[in-house]
């Protein structure tokens, strides 16, 4: 019974990395089909009240929440993974320098040649940071959470309230980059990458400021989480998972509905509203799910999510290489030809498709296939899928 218990806590876990995985995917694919988000600038080719609805729907629900959901597992697995390597008598600050190293040049390769941005290199970077902090209490690592996101309130609640931000944005260069940006994604793979590269300033700016604290924070959390085995032993019928969504989905939707306002055109004090609210949608997201994958009706909700989550890493590359070939010019060359409505469409189809591809892979292997690379690079030793029997 006790290990049934155990893997079904597994699976709850690969289940959310799976959910995770989707809401990324919707975020990101709007970066490959069009130039326009990365420049802030609306296309005027989708301007209709429905492509404005999908646009109001993604920055009030998704965007700015699911790369916290991933920080978060991430922070929790670290702790398994340290009490893991603790059990085995094993160093563990090696492997994991290791492992840093490894998902390092994965990301620097992932964006340069593949999509604009990376969470993988922002992960590892950041990562550097949890393992220094991998022993500091509790109430420590919570007391650095709680100075991330005041720091984040006063640095940019200054901005809004005594600067005029508009003063800085140029509606009409930035359209015209967004043209010049749909024009390269659809070129040549040198056009591409020259984009991706010309990217990486603003990316570097959104992590110094906003993404690479916020992660660190959700990092933080999952930490202590996994110290105090958070994700264990849920039954879906605690008190606490209803009072979660109260309160989550309340500050959180209010916080969204504030930043679909005006966060998509610059609008800091519309961004603060999602940083500060993001997580508690983030956390209503996590009680849901587990409340319907303990439920009778909804235990087939995990079963179909955790292969997807346990190969994370793989499907979050193949993402990035399915929405390539789709949209840029070394593919179908869609880019800047499709509604936000259909994007969004395309998006849940591909992951409808990893979610095929991770039961059939993980029926046959113990690792997906970058993860088994990564593996190998952690543990100094050759890769190996290990094949189920």
């Amino acid at each position: 019974m006790s290990q049934v218990l155990s893997r079904t806590r597994i699976q709850d876990i690969d289940a959310l990395r799976g959910f995770a995985l989707l809401g990324i995917l919707v975020v990101n694919i709007t970066f490959v089909a069009s130039g326009f988000p990365i420049h802030l600038a609306d296309d005027p080719a989708y301007q209709s009240w429905l492509d404005q609805a999908v646009h109001w729907v993604s920055a009030t629900f998704v965007d700015m929440k699911f790369y916290l959901l991933f920080s978060f597992l991430f922070g929790y697995s670290f702790q398994l993974q340290i009490e893991a390597a603790q059990r085995a008598g094993t160093g563990f600050k090696p492997r994991m320098l290791r492992r840093l190293g490894g998902l390092f040049v994965i990301g620097g390769l992932h964006a340069i040649f593949l999509i604009t941005g990376d969470i993988l290199s922002v992960y590892a970077l950041i990562g550097l940071v949890l393992l220094a902090m991998r022993r500091v209490k509790d109430r420590t690592a919570l007391i650095v959470v709680g100075s991330i996101y005041a720091y984040l309130f006063v640095s940019m609640g200054s901005t809004a309230l005594f600067m005029d931000t508009s003063a800085f944005l140029d509606p009409a260069g930035a359209v015209a980059a967004a043209h010049e940006t749909t024009a390269n994604l659809g070129g040549s793979f040198g056009d591409i990458i020259g984009e991706h590269v010309k990217a990486l300033p603003l990316y570097g700016l959104s992590l110094l400021t906003v993404q690479g604290p916020t992660t660190l924070a959700a990092f933080l959390l999952g930490l202590v989480a996994g110290r105090r085995r958070l994700l264990a032993n849920i039954t879906g019928k605690e008190a606490v998972l209803r009072l979660i969504q109260l309160v989550g989905f309340v500050a959180g939707i209010t916080g969204g509905m504030i930043y679909a306002s005006g966060g998509g055109n610059g609008d800091t004090g519309a961004v603060l509203a999602s940083v500060l609210t993001a997580p508690f949608l983030t956390a209503a997201y996590v009680a849901t799910l587990l409340r319907v994958m303990h439920s009778v009706k909804g235990q087939d909700v995990r079963r179909v999510l955790a292969p997807a989550g346990q190969m994370a890493l793989s499907n979050y590359l193949g993402q990035s290489v399915a929405t390539m070939l789709i949209f840029t010019g070394i593919g179908l060359g869609l880019v800047g030809q499709v509604s936000p409505l259909e994007t969004m469409g395309i998006a849940v189809a591909i992951f409808a498709g990893q979610v095929v591809l991770s039961h059939l892979w993980m029926s046959r292997y113990g690792y997906g296939p970058v993860e088994g690379v990564l593996r190998a690079v952690t543990n100094a030793t050759a890769p190996t899928w290990q094949r189920r029997v």
